[in-house]
């Protein structure tokens, strides 16, 4: 039987997505972690570059306050390109779309986290928990309003009626909110084992996903039995060709691999 280039790319989105072997799945393709790592380069360097300009001890150490000005107001106008950018990615237009919903299992991890509750039984949640939704929102909100004040403060002739003295007030106020949401991000990940290792290699494994993200890994498995199903290539004569991202077992019965196998 002929391949054709769909089914020949869906064999390769199913061999990618499955890392059973290994007992790990796919959490971020390539161009979400470029998004990540772009939008945290940027966003270091805006906060490098206001430190030296804002700070007394450190601006006199570093000098050079028209370079640092100039690299500040630039790393802040580039800061929302890589998610622009991000955006001809299928796989990150789907992550923006389960970060703008909120679930009623979402609720349900609020709660728990409000009465403190560490359990992960009781924090159900799917790809992206309840915080880090929250986080997302408020975070792309932040660099809106930094890059309006910024440029409030950059040219002041653009809204008369708002003085440089608010704008510098709302800029300084709102940057050491989020030096501290950002060191709370940068700690919660590092403490977690595979947070900070899956989005640098964009694999987790089955056991971390089933304990913090239950909702997210059924939907990878019903999408993955899916795409089994699909790729199943069958005969006239009722016997059906080798799956080749299935076990031997799922091979010889010609039926997709089992859930509870891959578990």
């Amino acid at each position: 039987m002929t391949s054709t280039a769909g089914s020949t790319e869906r064999t390769r989105t199913t061999a990618a997505s499955r890392a059973e072997h290994a007992g790990r799945i796919r959490r971020f393709s390539r161009a979400e972690r470029m998004v990540h790592r772009s939008t945290g380069l940027l966003m270091l360097l805006c906060l490098v570059t206001a430190a030296c300009l804002y700070l007394g001890p450190l601006a006199q150490l570093v000098g050079r306050r028209t370079l640092m000005v100039t690299v500040h107001e630039w790393s802040g106008i580039a800061l929302p390109l890589p998610a622009l950018l991000g955006l001809l990615s299928p796989a990150f237009r789907a992550d923006l779309r389960r970060l703008n919903r909120f679930a009623p299992y979402d609720r349900q991890w609020l709660r728990a986290a409000l009465r403190r509750t560490r359990s992960p039984r009781v924090r159900p949640a799917g790809k992206f928990n309840a915080g880090q939704k929250l986080y997302a929102g408020w975070i792309a909100g932040a660099v809106l309003v930094m890059m309006a004040t910024g440029l409030l403060m950059w040219f002041m002739g653009l809204l008369p009626s708002v003085s440089r003295t608010s704008a510098i007030f709302i800029h300084d106020f709102l940057a050491w909110a989020i030096v501290i949401v950002l060191a709370g991000h940068v700690r919660k990940a590092y403490a977690d084992p595979e947070t900070a290792p899956g989005m640098r290699t964009g694999f987790v494994s089955r056991a971390w996903a089933r304990r913090h993200h239950p909702q997210w890994l059924d939907e990878f498995d019903e999408l993955d039995d899916t795409l089994d199903a699909a790729d199943e290539p069958g005969e006239p004569g009722g016997s059906e060709g080798p799956d080749e991202g299935g076990t031997a077992q799922g091979r010889a019965s010609g039926r997709p691999e089992p859930r509870a196998a891959r578990r």
